[in-house]
């Protein structure tokens, strides 16, 4: 069946963007972007590619900084060619062992007689994690709004041990990612992890993306709405799948140093053209946290249907239900819960420190995305007085104790760099943070952004709501601070 393509992905040049015009372009409408200039100055641009020859312009990918630097590591890796579920098959191997059979499909290209040839393509490599004190590129600015990556700086997702008993993990750390592989590698046809946004820059070689608006998404599920296509190129069943025939793509061929924006909810396939080498994020802000809590409540109905038939005979139903929501999509009610929770708690801090600047309005845009979606929340049986008296006293105190939660030092890491993530972004606000904050002196509040002796914005927090026992809680709040900060001079 041949694929209706309406057209190409828009390329821009990232060097002629305004932070404000890509906000509106793209993020608030949710629309893929190609932007070029904006990796050249990046170390992994210079270390990772190798010349074949110092006198020609070929390249390739310099796969023995890799075996030098990371000899010890251990990477996950996707068969390309082997299925397993709705993914490719997953292996883990050493980094070396990867870097041997990628050299050895390059030059040898043989493939054994009785089986298919494995053809290896490593992903969700957390790199950042491992070698943080190698600077292989700085995040563009375009993308520096990272909620779910800057959290997991400082905090985890899951809190109770029955969900993710090895919280230290780099598996649990964060949505940075490496990719490498080589020509012909690729993935399969998938929507982003929580329906995030996603970048990815090519550090060397070529990609070809083909892309499906989130309104077309339902036409790749099948008449039961359950199961959907694997790849566009297989031989799809019309019975099957009636509505991939009205599918209409984008398409864009990323070359080497090409940064592409992936929205939230949009359908991709990608295939390596070339040798390739790519540095992947994943992440949401205000301007998408609807479509997170969107996700949280579909996987939710299909957890909870799936084991409906146990609920007349289960003593805490909406726990497993919990459970199997956290495990299928990487966090579930109660963690989403707490995450907004903390983070619009940091937001707060740093609103009343700078109620008056272009920064307060990043943060009250934030604080007014989190109210919208702790309203939807509301409702929810996982959050009636019931369901919350059965809940671990992990995740209750980690929304409800707000005085404990100011204590503590992975909280205090929140805020300065909630702080420091809009002082970036505001070009007028660049050398705002204060010496005396560098230097560490000591002061009354938590805050980076507070050098007062006597600052008791905490205090003025805790006195607006004494804890926080569910989502209208944390709505009463934000409306208390909307507020209260018009008065703040």
């Amino acid at each position: 069946m041949a694929l209706k393509i309406g057209g190409e992905i828009e390329r821009v040049d990232g060097r002629s963007l305004t932070y404000e015009q890509f906000i509106d372009r793209y993020m608030k409408a949710n629309l893929p972007v190609v932007l070029t200039g904006l990796t050249d100055t990046w170390q992994s641009r210079t270390d990772w590619v190798q010349k074949s020859n110092p006198t020609v312009t070929i390249t390739k990918p310099n796969l023995s900084f890799f075996s030098s630097l990371c000899s010890t590591s251990t990477v996950q890796v996707a068969d390309c060619n082997k299925k397993e579920y709705s993914d490719q098959k997953r292996l883990e191997m050493t980094l070396p062992d990867f870097i041997r059979s990628w050299s050895q499909h390059s030059h040898d290209g043989s493939k054994p007689s009785d089986e298919p040839e494995s053809f290896l393509y490593l992903k969700d490599w957390h790199f950042v994690k491992e070698y943080p004190n190698y600077c292989a590129y700085t995040t563009p600015t375009f993308f520096k709004d990272d909620w779910l990556n800057i959290y997991l700086d400082s905090h985890t997702l899951h809190r109770d041990s029955d969900i993710c008993p090895h919280q230290n993990e780099a598996n649990c750390a964060d949505y940075r990612f490496v990719y490498m592989g080589p020509k012909g590698t690729w993935t399969p046809l998938h929507a982003d992890v929580f329906r995030s946004y996603s970048w990815s820059a090519n550090v060397f070689g070529k990609k070809y993306w083909l892309l499906l608006p989130p309104s077309q998404s339902h036409l790749l599920f099948d008449r039961n709405g359950k199961s959907s296509i694997y790849s566009i190129y297989d031989d799809i069943s019309e019975m099957q799948f009636p509505g991939f025939k009205k599918t209409v793509w984008l398409e864009c061929t990323q070359e080497s140093g090409d940064i592409i924006f992936v929205p939230s909810g949009w359908y991709h396939q990608v295939h390596n053209l070339e040798d390739t080498i790519s540095i992947n994020h994943n992440w949401f802000n205000g301007y998408n946290l609807s479509w997170v809590w969107s996700l949280l409540v579909e996987d939710y109905k299909i957890a909870k249907e799936y084991i409906e038939d146990i609920r007349n005979i289960s003593d805490d139903f909406e726990s497993l239900c919990q459970r199997n929501l956290a495990a299928n999509t990487g966090m579930n009610f109660y963690d989403f819960f707490i995450f907004i929770t903390r983070y619009a708690l940091a937001n707060i801090i740093e609103l009343y420190h700078v109620p008056n600047s272009k920064i307060a309005i990043h943060l009250l845009h934030n604080l007014t995305s989190i109210q919208a979606v702790a309203s939807e929340m509301i409702s929810q049986e996982a959050f009636s007085v019931q369901n919350l008296r059965t809940i671990s006293s992990e995740n209750y105190d980690a929304f409800s104790d707000i005085a404990k939660a100011f204590e503590e030092n992975k909280f205090h890491e929140l805020c300065e760099a909630v702080f420091k993530t809009y002082n970036s972004l505001d070009s007028e606000h660049n050398d705002g943070i204060r010496s005396e904050m560098r230097n560490g002196i000591k002061k009354g509040c938590f805050s980076i952004n507070c050098s007062k002796d006597d600052c008791d914005v905490p205090g003025l927090v805790k006195g607006l709501v004494s804890k926080i026992s569910g989502p209208q809680d944390l709505v009463d709040l934000m409306g208390r601070v909307m507020e209260s900060t018009i008065h703040i001079s």
